[in-house]
């Protein structure tokens, strides 16, 4: 019937349409992390058991008129709320600013807290249809296969998830994605209120269906743990996939989309036909795949983005190809449909509760996702050995080879893990994965102790007392930073004034830039980290840059644009010479530290005279433009600073936003081994990037940033006056 497939498609689109838009609500307030991510997944996992479980309960217990009644009044009540909350909070869904938590006060249990009040009651609504609609349609079309209304509905996730990064997120707010939902769900609302009317008009059961459900065998206790065991599985290995992906580039709708589309991509392949699905292919694709993602873990993070994203989204595909293929495989009667949704949504859960909750307490790394497609090799090896009761063994001899190489790859990945690389500590939390290396290979007076935030470098110390407090990495004396202080010193001594400087750092690392410092100069560092907090403090002894600067320091807990919004909210502007924007997860940028409303927030807490130096060095994402466009809206000049890696340094990209145009004028900037240039737009920027409107899309390296209208001038040795500003908006 049309009203089904109809109120099912939009159901769907309409249940992962808003998952994308509310971690783009929660990031700001959470950390900008990958674990918001997995944390709204475990939300998102358990309120669709919720809808199951509710589902499955009124099948089994209620007659199909008491269902559809039920059913009515869940529908108005979730209706009424939806408009309650569109006219109090001025939103349908986006939460007001009483959930936004203290700098130190992000946890999951606040996060879970904030999604069931502003999103728990329609996602479970929205949640019941599948199962419960399918049921009708089962009672209704005696003889039709519900089935296909599952896939059909997997394709409207599908096409939800694949438009939101490429049309919605480049061209909707935020609010007006939240007002342009609530409207979808309405319409939700009548076709699934359509559907119960028809329901009673047809109170009774078909006697076909009676049969059919008289005769149909229970599944068994061996069928369910297979429902659950494979749906669990799946699941751990999506969210594995896009904690690995989002260690790189930065946490974000196209980063969360791309896993969980392929994962549905699976779920419509197995469940439209049986025939589209081949356990040999699967399994020869799954080959490729870990013998991929094996190469990848050898070789680091520097790996060309595109192989990342290709070699990992083959291991998913083919991995929860397997699991959905073979669940399939074990469907139940229709009878029991209910039971099948539930304990495949049970599985759901579970897995997102093994990544979010368990692995954190139990791994140290990221090891969920080499354990989890080791399973899935073993899983099709034990699939592929299996012979049927009237198959030869020389008939089935030819599955067996690929079944060795799999052992074999699954074997190789093990050992790439297990190379630890002189990893002589590693942290696990909210904030993502810490280690401590110590590199050997060295020359005695080259030995350091690095840290390295996932697979990038965020700075490292030599132990030699001789060397100890010498800057290193991206924050050498030629770095961006590191001329934007001396030129400040200059100015100071030029005007003379006192000679300290305050400094404001966001991201803290091991702490080099205090090697930077001098007597009389005040560092304040903001770190959302806790246990980077301790690292840099000296907890094992591997950094000292803190406690061995003349400076003095001061380090911050918590959200860094929450605590200096919150201080000048009490008025408290720091009035900083510098403040630097250093602030990465691995190589991914919290995308919240990096709008305008961010910049604004910096630019206020600026001495006068004081310059904003923004870190954008970055494998994966051209940050550039977006650096630029910002200067462009406040009407200050921008200058690049780029050093090549050279002895201790680091190769960096530096973007110094100027209030007065005073910087770069002085024979600081004289020196070699860097690249000094003014930077504007010839017009508007085409690409901005707001708390509203701040998608990825555009400025991935591997697909080609546009960069027109950015005009990049050349600066002489030594300036003799500052390139004009471009008017503001």
């Amino acid at each position: 019937m049309l009203r089904y497939a109809v109120t099912l498609f939009l159901s769907a689109f309409l249940l992962f349409g808003v998952q994308p838009l509310a971690g783009k609500y929660s990031l700001p307030w959470f950390g900008g992390t990958p674990a918001v991510w997995t944390t709204c997944m475990l939300f998102f996992q358990a309120m669709l058991l919720g809808g199951y479980a509710y589902s499955y309960a009124s099948v089994r217990w209620l007659a199909p008129k008491r269902q559809a009644r039920v059913h009515l009044a869940l529908l108005g009540i979730t209706v009424v709320v939806l408009l309650g909350r569109a006219v109090l909070v001025g939103s349908p869904v986006a939460p007001g600013l009483e959930w936004r938590p203290a700098a130190d006060g992000i946890s999951t249990t606040r996060l879970l807290a904030m999604l069931a009040a502003t999103l728990g009651l329609p996602f479970f609504t929205l949640s019941t249809s599948a199962p419960l609609l399918q049921s009708w349609f089962s009672r209704m079309r005696p003889g039709a296969s519900p089935y296909r209304l599952y896939a059909l509905s997997n394709t409207a996730s599908l096409l939800a998830l694949l438009a939101y990064p490429l049309l919605v997120e480049p061209w909707l707010g935020r609010g007006v994605q939240a007002w342009v939902w609530g409207g979808g769900f309405l319409l939700f609302a009548a076709g699934s209120a359509m559907c119960a009317v028809g329901v009673l008009r047809h109170e009774e059961a078909p006697a076909q269906v009676a049969r059919e459900e008289a005769t149909a065998e229970s599944p068994g206790v061996a069928p369910t743990l297979a429902w659950l065991g494979l749906s669990t599985c799946a699941s751990v290995l999506l969210l594995a996939t896009t904690n690995q992906l989002s260690q790189n580039v930065s946490a974000g709708p196209f980063v969360w989309v791309l896993p969980l589309a392929l994962y549905l991509v699976t779920f419509i392949i197995a469940f439209e036909r049986e025939a589209l699905y081949s356990r040999l292919f699967t399994a020869l694709l799954l080959l490729v795949a870990v013998g991929g993602v094996t190469r990848i873990t050898y070789k680091g993070a520097h790996v060309s983005l595109l192989v990342q994203l290709l070699v990992h989204s083959t291991a998913l595909f083919s991995g929860a190809l397997l699991c959905h293929g073979e669940l399939y495989r074990l469907r139940p009667a229709p009878r029991f449909l209910g039971a099948f949704y539930l304990w495949v949504s049970a599985g759901g859960v579970l897995g997102a509760g093994l990544v979010h909750l368990v692995a954190p307490r139990v791994f140290n790394v990221y090891l969920e996702y080499p354990l989890t497609l080791g399973l899935c090799c073993f899983l099709a090896v034990l699939l592929l050995l299996r012979r049927a009761p009237d198959e030869t063994v020389a008939r089935a001899a030819f599955r067996y080879v690929p079944a060795l190489l799999l052992l074999l790859v699954a074997g190789g990945l093990g050992l790439a893990v297990s190379d630890e690389r002189h990893v002589i500590g590693s942290w696990r939390g909210f904030f993502g994965v810490v280690h401590v290396t110590e590199p050997l290979g060295r020359e005695q007076e080259e030995h350091a102790f690095v840290l390295r935030h996932g697979d990038i470098i965020h700075g490292f110390q030599y132990t030699r007392p001789e060397r100890r407090m010498r800057p290193t990495a991206y924050y050498t004396a030629e770095s961006g930073l590191g001329l934007a202080l001396t030129e400040q010193r200059r100015l100071k001594e030029l005007t003379g004034q006192p000679p300290g400087l305050r400094v404001g750092i966001l991201g803290l690392g091991v702490g080099t830039t205090a090697a930077l410092g001098r007597a009389g100069d005040t560092l304040r560092f903001y770190e959302i980290d806790p246990q980077i907090i301790s690292l840099a403090k000296g907890e094992g002894g591997y950094f000292s840059y803190l406690s061995d600067t003349p400076a003095r320091v001061e380090v911050v807990e918590g959200d860094a644009r929450i605590l200096l919004e919150q201080e000048l909210a009490r008025g408290q502007a720091q009035g900083f010479d510098v403040l630097a924007v250093d602030v990465f997860s691995s190589d991914s940028i919290p995308v919240h530290l990096l709008t305008e409303e961010a910049v604004e927030a910096y630019r206020k807490h600026l001495a006068p005279g004081g310059v904003l130096a923004l870190h954008i060095s970055n494998v994966h994402l051209d940050l550039l433009p977006i650096a630029v466009a910002h200067t462009w809206s406040s009407g200050l000049p921008a200058t690049l600073v780029t050093t090549e890696k050279k002895d201790d340094a680091r190769g960096s990209f530096w973007v110094v936003i100027d209030q007065d145009g005073r910087f770069t004028r002085g024979e600081t900037f004289t020196r070699e081994g860097k690249r000094v240039q003014r930077l504007a737009f010839a017009e508007a920027p085409k690409k901005r990037w707001t708390d509203e409107r701040n998608s990825l899309l555009p400025f991935l390296r591997a697909l080609g940033v546009n960069r027109e209208g950015l005009v990049e001038l050349e600066e002489p040795a030594v300036a003799p006056a500052p390139v004009a500003a471009p008017a503001a908006p």
